[in-house]
């Protein structure tokens, strides 16, 4: 079973290389919120600071929406999803599976990177660690409720809009207790940074768990 999920986790990430698409899109997409919002705010400093990490979560929830829909979409297009259904792996496998390939190609880059973008909003240098972990504990949570609306739109063209409207409300705890971690290790709010740590791993494994078992039945009764 470990071998068969690693293969396709493998599979999906040597596509989405080669291919190209959501992955840089998404990371294009976050420096452009990022970059662009400061002048919309102006040149205020401390303003720009105090809103920072919820500039760069807001990028975040956005840059991971990207390329959601074509999650399943692709693979039920060319009938590779009917092949990877045959297998004798758990469907709600499968569906993790996918779902950490397209997390390890999206969102960890925009982890890896986000010290580097919270410079342009001018967060704390103190805030720089707990915002690529606070991503690096929540990203994972948003593609996995992403999943469900993904599964659920896969058989129609357009359903990027939709699986959005879908999921968005439940991205709102992640995005919530993200910018809460981050403002509490800049010093802007009180409050226990570990317990927004917390609330976000806690999020993560819900969602993971309520992800793999809905975006499973979607992909059963799809038609």
């Amino acid at each position: 079973m470990a071998a068969a999920f690693f293969a396709l986790v493998r599979r999906d990430v040597v596509l989405a290389l080669r291919v190209g698409g959501s992955g840089g899109l998404a990371l294009v997409f976050f420096l452009m919120m990022v970059t662009v919002i400061p002048f919309a705010v102006g040149p205020d400093q401390r303003l720009i600071g105090r809103i920072g990490p919820s500039i760069l979560w807001l990028a975040a929830v956005l840059a991971v929406l990207i390329g959601l829909d074509r999650l399943f979409r692709v693979d039920e297009e060319d009938g590779s999803l009917d092949l990877i259904q045959s297998t004798p792996l758990p469907l709600e496998v499968l569906v993790l599976a996918k779902t950490l390939a397209h997390w390890l190609t999206t969102a960890l880059p925009l982890v890896v990177l986000s010290p580097l973008l919270g410079l342009l909003v001018a967060l704390p240098l103190e805030g720089m660690a707990p915002l690529m972990l606070s991503l690096l504990l929540g990203t994972p949570a948003l593609t996995c409720i992403g999943a469900v609306g993904a599964a659920l739109t896969c058989t129609l063209s357009r359903g990027g809009l939709i699986l959005a409207v879908l999921v968005m409300p439940l991205m709102s705890p992640v995005l919530i207790f993200g910018v809460r971690a981050v403002n509490i290790a800049c010093g802007l709010i009180p409050g226990s940074l570990l317990n927004s740590y917390l609330m976000l791993f806690a999020l993560t494994l819900l969602y993971a768990v309520i992800g793999a078992a809905a975006a499973a039945a979607a992909l059963r009764n799809r038609g």
